[in-house]
């Protein structure tokens, strides 16, 4: 039986040992109060929540699916009750503003939060995946009124978000869009227009849904410059319900609990957020926070198929491995974990799981340190840090992601694909991540062209400084020889930015073939230097718990080993095009 068991012990340690959050976040960021007991408290009881009242609603909500009649959508049996629970109990207030009624708590436990939902339910999750995303680009660009209509009930989870870019004609491309919005007498727009594939455009979990909808204002400039963006909620203000009508659902190879929707707007009542055609800024507020959520996702479904697979081959009997303990005697057959290439598996899926958490967390703290840091300079530099990893994270995790589920589904070997298994829905849940919220080729795109060549590498010098830091601490102690392969990889990064940064030393389209590679070399980047720093907690708390930590340095070996060694075929791909032998005509 597929099952889940909230990693608690890891996320901690990674929290704790690896990243020293709760210090850096009271002597950084004023948290005063948090310390490792209410992180415990936190983890522990979000990982009931997951566990216990949305794991057991995965499967089922899977068959059921979502269902459609005359504008109404229904979800699946149990997703309501789940959400009430979700509400009553204040996780969408988790890390929003007490002065809106949130806790107050950081960003990066809310990370660990939709880490566990997903891994449980990846999609129920997404109903209110989007609130943290509306609520800080209302925060940060709606008008008092709009801050005092809607943020109180987003934070509590009475209503729930979404965000309606998406048109027929225009996916990626949101310049093409053609939905409009007219001013009225009151201050307020009309917008009409048609939206698709809108996540929890229609449900019956909360009575109102705000949606955030880009639209033009007539005569605006052509092309993404000239978008505004609206608040155009399912029920006015004054109770009556707008004129927004969703006309259809998606039927879906995966999450197929999560109502993805088809909306028309006819003269809907809406309210302008931010500065005429500057949406597109104010929406980035709202989309890099999806895309943070979108890497939490590549992440819980690697944890939750990972931990199934390894179960799985502790208990399925095949053939005599090669090397065999004493204890098995005169077994005929053994688990399967006992085969090396089953064994290789499975360790890759957990260096890039616990890789993964360590990523993710440490992009969420430097969240909550570039929002509350009492240096202005310091907050800068961990804004553009952000910026720059926030499209790696994205595109890198659901990209392992899925592969871990790919892998998961190969330890069950012909089970895998048997739907009573399990793990064959989640590799149908992982696909779209790299779709949504911008392919991963975008994500890539981003990185290289707006984020590399847009600042002239600055960005990315700024986390290469920070990586070979770490590396020339470790390169004469035991940990040396990972030091010196990040070492290296962190001083070709640093060549590669450079080289793309120089005006006129490439063509135009060079940048755009070689994106994926580049992000794949940052992404290991990042994760190398992270396990590299995971290596040096264990060391130094090895004999507080001897077992879990030398699991942690085994697994660090295993990646530079085993996985590390994926950033020389990227390396030299990039310098073949860097060279002029390897562009498409």
């Amino acid at each position: 039986m597929f099952s889940y068991l909230p990693p608690v012990k890891h996320m901690r340690y990674v929290l704790q040992d690896v990243l020293s959050a709760t210090r850096r976040l009271q002597g950084e960021a004023g948290f005063d109060e948090l310390d490792d007991d209410l992180v415990r408290q936190v983890l522990d009881q979000a990982g009931r929540f997951a566990s216990e009242v949305l794991f057991p609603l995965n499967a089922s909500g899977d068959r059921q699916g979502c269902s459609f009649d005359n504008g109404e959508v229904r979800t699946p049996d149990g997703y309501a009750g789940a959400y009430r629970q979700f509400q009553e109990a204040g996780w969408a207030a988790l890390a929003c503003d007490p002065a809106h009624g949130g806790q107050g708590l950081p960003h990066v436990l809310n990370c660990a939060l939709q880490e566990m939902m997903i891994s449980a339910n990846h999609a129920w999750t997404m109903y209110p995946g989007l609130l943290h995303g509306a609520y800080a680009c209302l925060k940060e660009h709606g008008s008092e009124e709009l801050k005092r209509r809607y943020l109180p009930r987003l934070v509590s989870g009475e209503w729930l978000a979404t965000m309606c870019l998406t048109e027929p004609q225009a996916g990626s491309d949101v310049g093409l869009l053609r939905t409009r919005a007219v001013a009225t007498d009151d201050g307020g727009y009309h917008i009409s227009g048609s939206k698709i594939f809108i996540s929890g455009g229609e449900h019956d979990l909360t009575e109102n849904i705000v949606h955030l909808v880009l639209a033009r204002i007539p005569d605006a400039p052509a092309g993404s410059r000239g978008i505004s963006l609206f608040v155009v909620p399912k029920i006015r203000p004054d109770g009556s319900r707008n004129n927004v009508l969703c006309t259809g659902i998606e039927h879906k190879m995966g999450i197929r609990g999560s109502a993805t929707c088809s909306l028309d707007f006819e003269q809907a009542s809406g309210w302008l957020v931010g500065e005429p055609h500057r949406g597109l800024a104010a929406m980035f507020v709202m989309m890099n926070a999806a895309r943070m959520l979108v890497g939490a996702q590549g992440l819980g479904i690697a944890e939750a198929v990972h931990q199934n697979a390894e179960r799985y081959a502790r208990e399925r009997v095949q053939a005599k491995a090669v090397v065999r303990p004493p204890e098995r005697g005169g077994h005929a057959a053994d688990p399967i974990i006992l085969h090396p290439p089953v064994r290789r598996l499975l360790a890759t899926q957990r260096a890039l799981v616990e890789g993964g958490r360590m990523m993710l967390y440490w992009s969420g703290l430097m969240l909550d340190l570039a929002e509350r840091s009492p240096d202005a300079a310091r907050r800068e530099r961990l804004g553009q840090l952000l910026a720059l990893v926030t499209p790696v994270v994205k595109a890198f995790l659901t990209q392992k992601g899925f592969d871990g589920a790919s892998a998961a589904l190969q330890v069950y070997g012909g089970y895998g694909v048997i739907t009573e298994t399990g793990v064959e829905q989640y590799l149908r849940d992982a696909r779209v991540t790299m779709i949504y919220e911008g392919t991963n080729e975008i994500q890539a795109i981003d990185l290289v062209v707006r984020k590399i060549i847009g600042d002239g590498g600055a960005s990315l010098g700024l986390l290469l400084r920070d990586i070979a830091d770490t590396a020339r601490a470790e390169r004469a102690g035991p940990l040396g020889r990972y030091a010196a392969a990040l070492a290296t990889l962190a001083d070709d990064l640093g060549a590669i930015g450079k080289r793309l940064s120089t005006p006129g030393a490439t063509t135009p389209e060079l940048p755009h073939w070689i994106a994926q590679d580049v992000l794949q070399l940052v992404g290991h980047g990042v994760m190398g230097w992270l396990w590299l720093r995971s290596a040096r907690a264990s060391l130094d708390d090895r004999d507080a718990d001897t077992g879990f930590h030398d699991e942690r340095l085994a697994t660090a070996a295993h990646y530079f080993a085993y996985v590390f060694p994926e950033t020389a075929a990227s390396l030299a791909i990039v310098r073949q095009c860097l060279a002029g032998d390897g562009v498409a005509p």
